[in-house]
């Protein structure tokens, strides 16, 4: 009967049981399971995770403005950011599949703001009275007429290492 010997696998440690003793539930073949205090820490409390009301505030407030200025911008405009944000979508995609460093957050952020301004594009349709239907014709004509072109971040690091290299060759000549 093994008492004392203990095995650590990655914080996990494995204690020998013996065979008299039933006071330890979780087994395995014997050997009672014992975790690290660090992992046995309860999950936080729901309350604790849980914004304040003063964050909440902050964060309605904030989206108000960002509806406020979607609003005032021409169905035009509107098309033309929705798809340059869906660009950008497209680049953290690419960025995420070839594991370059990138802000998770920023995928759901630009998501909010494209469904935002879809709703008030669809808002501005409702009031004209279109329907759903003639809503959904437009949307395939819309969505055909789209010239793809690189996202604005793109364009802005290519910029940047035009002129990157454009100092390089000052500095050689």
């Amino acid at each position: 009967m093994l008492t004392c010997l203990s095995a650590s696998i990655s914080g996990l440690t494995l204690n020998p049981r013996p065979p008299g003793n039933n006071a330890l539930s979780s087994s395995i073949n014997g050997l009672a399971l014992r975790l690290p205090a660090a992992l046995c820490s309860p999950p936080p409390s729901a309350a604790s995770c849980r914004r304040g009301p003063r964050s909440t505030a902050v964060m309605m407030a904030k989206r108000e403005e960002e509806l406020k200025e979607i609003r005032t911008k021409s169905t035009d405009e509107i098309n033309e950011e929705v798809v340059e944000l869906k660009g950008e979508l497209f680049m953290l995609r690419l960025l995420r599949s070839t594991r370059n460093e990138f802000k998770a957050s920023e995928f759901r952020r630009m998501r909010k703001r494209i469904a935002r301004m879809l709703t008030v594009k669809r808002e501005r349709e409702i009031e004209e009275g279109i329907n759903k239907r003639i809503s959904r014709k437009l949307d395939r004509k819309w969505k055909k007429s789209i010239i793809i072109k690189p996202p604005p971040s793109l364009i802005k690091m290519r910029e940047e290492e035009e002129a990157e290299e454009a100092q390089e060759a000052e500095k050689s000549a």
